[in-house]
């Protein structure tokens, strides 16, 4: 413990210092944030540095095996927490910047300008609709994400529907959300899909922007939709059009807005009253949700599943659900009352992950649930036997099948490997958007049953991607979200 706090306390120094030097904007630089790859034998190994909730290890800590039998964790470090690391951990931890990552982000794709939409006059069309090799040649800025969803509603008049969200922002911005597929009855949609809640996970909006914009378009001209190697049948779109899909796609305005403007890999919401200056601006929306949220009581101590500190990109916020972002999201579902299935765009580790994410799952114990007060302060701890998370044995059965199909087709599209795992994998989360989602049926009396995944597009930290590595994200993701729907289909909707 002594070695985190160690850690800690260097990390805000450094984070104070140049937020007093250097101003907000400059404390972000990306110059000042090195992509590093962390390389160890187990991934027990990186337990103090996971524990350690300054250091920006991405949307969730994740370590990836590696051909030859080691194991790597992706981080976005200082050169003086590498070289802390590189001093106090073991010899058998090896902290290398990731250059190439690094060369690849510096050359981003870059954010269109102007308004491609024109306030909504004309449409966007995704890749599914358009001849192979084509491409999109810049990332949706700020406002063409709201006027590309009012040029849905205008190029598709009584089939798609968008309505503001009743709460505004930190900053004051009106929320919206849209829907399409299954007409004006909220009690006939199934499909719920958000992005953007991490605003510099650039292309989450756009990615699920383009597939609806696929789906109406080829509904509308009885056509199918390729995504590389993946084709779909007009027959599959009306599918997943008739199953009716709920969209937020831009559930971090203020964030997004900032990270755009500054280059600065903004992670969080701009709520200033935990902070004024610097990383202490901002509440991580993913650890903000109603689901454990107060992890010092119900995690066991010696795990780190979100923040209490406003500098930490986990910062969870000052309650379940603080953020208004937070309530915007939880009010679609009192909005659309018969969703099922839920799934939250980010980026980047190359994997979808399924419920739960507090710790590994079970289906024997129905008494070891995430409500049961007996287990406190014992969750989370993924190699021990002492608590793990009660999933029923059908809805286990039933989110893997959908997350496995989901990863199937998002591989032959062009060949990326992608993974389907549980969303604890080897370390704890609180508060996050999947849980919270499957979470309601048990903590809210009359929730319907919703299945809730993440998934994690692109490559891991890479949170600029290319243009190139932009256009094949639109392709994956877009052909993932037709098989996650049409899986989720076949296993059922009511």
């Amino acid at each position: 413990m002594k070695q985190i706090t160690l850690a800690a306390s260097l990390a805000l120094q450094i984070v104070a210092a140049l937020a007093h030097g250097l101003g907000d904007h400059a404390a972000h630089n990306d110059a000042l944030l090195l992509p590093v790859e962390i390389r160890a034998p187990t991934p027990k190994h990186f337990e103090n540095i996971v524990s350690n909730d300054t250091f920006d290890l991405g949307c969730r800590p994740i370590a990836h095996p590696t051909d030859d039998g080691q194991y790597t964790l992706h981080a976005l470090l200082s050169r003086d927490q590498i070289a802390y690391l590189e001093s106090t951990e073991s010899s058998e931890i090896v902290v290398r910047e990731n250059t190439h990552l690094s060369k690849r982000q510096s050359s981003g794709a870059p954010i269109g300008t102007g308004d491609r939409f024109s306030s909504g006059s004309s449409a966007p069309l995704g890749l599914g609709t358009k001849p192979s090799g084509s491409t999109i040649a810049s990332i949706l800025n700020y406002n063409e994400i709201s006027t590309a969803v009012t040029g849905l509603v205008n190029a598709y008049p009584g089939a798609f529907f968008r309505y503001n969200l009743p709460y505004t922002t930190f900053q004051g911005a009106t929320q919206f959300a849209a829907y399409t597929g299954a007409g004006s009855n909220v009690n006939n949609y199934r499909l719920y899909l958000s992005a953007g809640v991490h605003a510099r996970e650039r292309g989450g909006p756009d990615n699920l922007i383009y597939w609806v914009s696929d789906l109406l378009q080829a509904n509308k001209t009885g056509s199918g939709l390729t995504y590389g190697k993946k084709t779909y049948t007009n027959a599959q779109v009306k599918s997943i059009l008739s199953a009716g899909i709920v969209l937020f796609p831009l559930v971090n305005p203020d964030g997004v807005k900032y990270d755009q403007s500054s280059g600065s890999r903004w992670r969080k919401n701009r709520n200033t009253k935990s902070g004024s200056s610097g990383a202490s601006i901002g509440v991580d929306i993913n650890r903000n949700f109603d689901f454990l949220w107060n992890f010092k009581k119900y995690f066991s101590s010696s795990t780190s599943p979100a923040s209490t500190s406003p500098s930490s990109e986990a910062f969870y916020g000052t309650a379940p659900a603080s953020e208004p972002e937070t309530k915007n999201h939880v009010s679609i579902y009192d909005k659309f009352p018969k969703i099922r299935w839920f799934l939250d765009i980010h980026s980047a580790a190359g994997t979808i992950l399924y419920s739960w994410g507090d710790d590994v799952n079970q289906s024997t114990n129905p008494s070891m649930n995430f409500l049961n007060a007996t287990y406190d302060g014992k969750r989370g701890v993924t190699s021990d036997t002492t608590y793990k998370e009660y999933i029923p044995a059908a809805d286990l059965t039933a989110i893997k099948k959908v997350a496995d199909a989901t990863v199937a087709s998002m591989k032959a599209v062009g060949g990326r490997s992608y993974v389907s795992q549980q969303a604890v994998g080897l370390y704890a989360t609180s508060g996050a958007t999947d849980d919270y989602a499957f979470s309601r049926y048990w903590a809210k009396p009359g929730a319907n049953k919703v299945y809730g995944y993440t998934m994690e597009f692109g490559y891991s930290t890479n949170f600029y991607p290319t243009l190139t590595e932009f256009n094949q994200n639109i392709l994956d993701t877009n052909a993932g979200f037709m098989d996650w729907a049409l899986t989720a289909i076949s296993v059922g909707l009511d």
